[in-house]
């Protein structure tokens, strides 16, 4: 049986840009790491707005809402793989037919159940739903840290369902006491 060469898991652990990370999937992002092991890690996007709208995905799954908040509820980018499923982050947690617990307060779900839920006003006090995911293969992320392309806080919930997604770059990285307009976006050898 392989072991994780890392002493922790970054599940329930916020993957925060540095500024000189420059791939346009995850400049300036923000990832909700939601599981994270021996063959790699996922993760969703929590600072990436989608085109669409959530009354759009929900049309697409021939659902209906009465409820303009619900409608106008922004839709995320959670990623590059699979940009045509939705995740669903929430809490608390429920008896939803397709969920993982990534803590004591969050989940994600990926079943219709949950959106019906939301559609009809009956959905988790929190949600936010994303387009698509974030994926590493194994040791990458590690690699990725080593090469100080991310910076990793705690999951604050507010930063992930009230914060506006303008300002969650920069709170998330103030959760660790880093201020990013004080780094250099540049990497370089002296």
């Amino acid at each position: 049986m392989a072991t994780m060469h890392e002493s922790s898991t970054l599940s329930n652990q916020l993957l925060i840009a540095m500024p000189n990370l420059r791939d346009p999937n995850f400049e300036r992002g923000v990832a909700l790491v939601c599981q994270h092991g021996e063959d790699g890690a996922m993760g969703i996007m929590v600072n990436r707005l989608s085109d669409y709208r959530l009354g759009d995905v929900l049309a697409q799954m021939n659902l209906r809402s009465d409820l303009a908040d619900v409608i106008d509820a922004p839709v995320l980018i959670g990623g590059p793989v699979q940009p045509e499923r939705g995740f669903v982050l929430h809490t608390p947690h429920g008896g939803w037919d397709s969920s993982f617990r990534i803590s004591d307060s969050i989940s994600v779900t990926t079943s219709r159940d949950i959106l019906e839920a939301i559609a009809s006003g009956n959905g988790p006090q929190h949600a936010v739903v994303a387009l698509g995911y974030s994926g590493w293969s194994p040791g990458q992320i590690e690699h990725e840290l080593r090469e100080n392309a991310w910076l990793t806080a705690p999951v604050d919930n507010a930063i992930l369902f009230t914060t506006p997604l303008t300002d969650r770059w920069q709170a998330s990285a103030a959760l660790v006491g880093v201020n990013l307009d004080q780094i250099s976006p540049y990497a370089g050898n002296a």
